[in-house]
């Protein structure tokens, strides 16, 4: 089973054109397998059936991986920070951790079995690039590079909790379905919304985008 999980999992790397060795995939398939079993006891996500699991978190965050590494490609000499708000079971932050291991991974979250899970994983996994907060986001004493999140709140909240943790010249980019017009429309004008990217995600019919943000100087 492990070794048919993995299979698929490097042909979706492959459609997505997403560069992974041998180690990176089997790592994705055993952070799935950890996600799965812990989801019965801790209740990390509200999808239970694998498929679905596939489909609707592993896939969809796969997809935003490929844009993500086209940007930190154009800082390539630099040791760059990736906060995940509200990760919940890691997604996507773990497998950020898993295939930009340049990156330096921050997951934070205000449940507490979700950001001890992403911390049994990271050590399972054996991701020295990863770690996990277990605190409100505007209580975090560092500023990041880039800050994602994965359905969390609208734009315009997201902005807001987070502006105080994001360095000079950070971006945002939030993984949203559809296009969301109306949360572009009520931003702050000081928050430039620079790029809307949209997403192709194997296996799932249903609008995905990246919003790429950053404050206007």
């Amino acid at each position: 089973m492990e070794q048919a999980e993995e299979l698929r999992i490097a042909a979706l790397v492959e459609q997505l054109g997403l560069p992974a060795d041998e180690a990176q995939l089997r790592r994705i398939a055993e952070y799935l397998a950890l996600l799965q079993r812990w989801n019965k006891s801790y209740n990390l996500t509200a999808l239970r059936d694998p498929a679905q699991m596939f489909t609707h978190h592993l896939a969809d965050c796969l997809a935003a991986l490929p844009p993500l590494q086209r940007a930190l490609a154009a800082r390539p000499a630099q040791q760059l920070t990736l906060l995940d708000v509200g990760s919940g079971g890691g997604l996507p932050g773990v497998l950020i951790a898993i295939l930009c291991p340049q990156l330096q991974v921050s997951c934070v979250d205000t449940v507490g079995k979700k950001a001890a899970f992403i911390r049994q994983a990271g050590a399972e996994l054996g991701l020295r690039n990863l770690r996990a907060e277990h605190a409100r986001v505007e209580q975090l004493p560092s500023r990041y590079d880039i800050i994602t999140s994965r359905a969390f709140a609208t734009l315009a909240d997201f902005v807001a909790l987070t502006r105080n943790r994001l360095a000079p010249d950070g971006l945002w980019m939030a993984m949203k379905g559809k296009q969301p017009d109306d949360e572009i429309s009520v931003l702050p004008g000081d928050v430039d919304v620079f790029h809307v990217e949209p997403l192709q995600v194997p296996g799932l019919d249903a609008e995905r985008c990246l919003i790429w943000m950053r404050p206007r100087r």
